[in-house]
């Protein structure tokens, strides 16, 4: 009897030392946790050429380009508690409130590839004089005029990768020659966003093809793992040099505009 109680009684006190050691770690762990600096993933090289604004977490600021439809959030100023209209007989008779161009955009329907440096669209549409300088001024001859199918923005400068690709120029010429402001460097030189189609990529297909990430302008936009491409979204521009140096029968290469660009704060 004595033994099996002193049994029991080693057994509790190995259970306690096990709950309080498991208390201790757990506690520290925290306390590490707290006061830990934060992880990044960037590279020393970042940090001496003084990119120290890419150590910033993302969900500190908006992000300047949006490069897939997402759903828009309003001002809050601008929502009103929900009222249901005055009507007669089913017709509402409510007056139709006045649409706000200069708050909205109403150029975001068809998105282009710009040059680098666009501002947002409605405002481009609007200062852009269509004078061509950007056009003349580009070493590559990647700027052309939009066409008339386009409408609204025929005669202002685009950019087809299938015709002429951005080569990403490192000062810009095309931004200089903008005299309106429509094209400024205060705005990051992002066109668009390009994505592999696997099924049509000959690196996918057991054939060796590196010619995207070898002809790619942007370091690290395009790296290779396995033979295979893979594109950086956070890197790429959307120049679109992939999809003009793409060897593959069917141009593996699908390269989509941003669907919204900043626009220039009103002074």
């Amino acid at each position: 009897m004595r033994y099996r109680l002193a049994s029991f009684v080693a057994r509790i006190q190995s259970a306690m030392w096990l709950a309080l050691d498991a208390i201790v770690k757990l506690f520290a762990a925290g306390f590490i946790s707290l006061f830990a600096p934060p992880k990044t993933n960037q590279s020393r090289r970042d940090l001496l050429q003084g990119r120290i604004w890419k150590f910033i977490p993302s969900a500190k600021f908006p992000p300047l380009v949006m490069r897939y439809p997402t759903q828009i959030a309003e001002p809050s100023e601008h929502h009103s508690p929900q009222v249901k209209p005055r009507s007669i007989a089913g017709i509402n008779i409510d007056p139709v409130p006045a649409t706000d161009l200069g708050r909205r955009s109403v150029a975001q329907t068809l998105p282009v590839f710009r040059p680098p440096g666009a501002i947002d669209e409605f405002q481009f549409l609007s200062g852009c004089t269509r004078c061509g300088d950007c056009i003349t001024a580009c070493p590559y001859e990647a700027i052309r005029k939009a066409p008339e199918r386009l409408g609204s923005r025929a005669g202002t400068p685009i950019i087809e990768a299938d015709a002429a690709a951005c080569m990403m120029c490192s000062d810009f010429p095309c931004i200089d020659a903008c005299e309106p402001g429509v094209l400024t460097k205060l705005l990051p030189p992002i066109m668009g966003t390009a994505k592999v189609t696997e099924h049509l990529c000959l690196a996918h297909h057991h054939t060796i093809c590196t010619v995207c990430s070898e002809r790619c302008p942007v370091d690290s936009a395009i790296t290779v793992t396995d033979g295979k491409p893979i594109v950086n979204e956070e890197t790429c521009t959307g120049c679109g040099v992939c999809r003009y140096v793409c060897p593959a029968p069917e141009n593996a290469i699908l390269l989509m505009p941003v669907f919204l660009r900043p626009g220039l704060p009103s002074p």
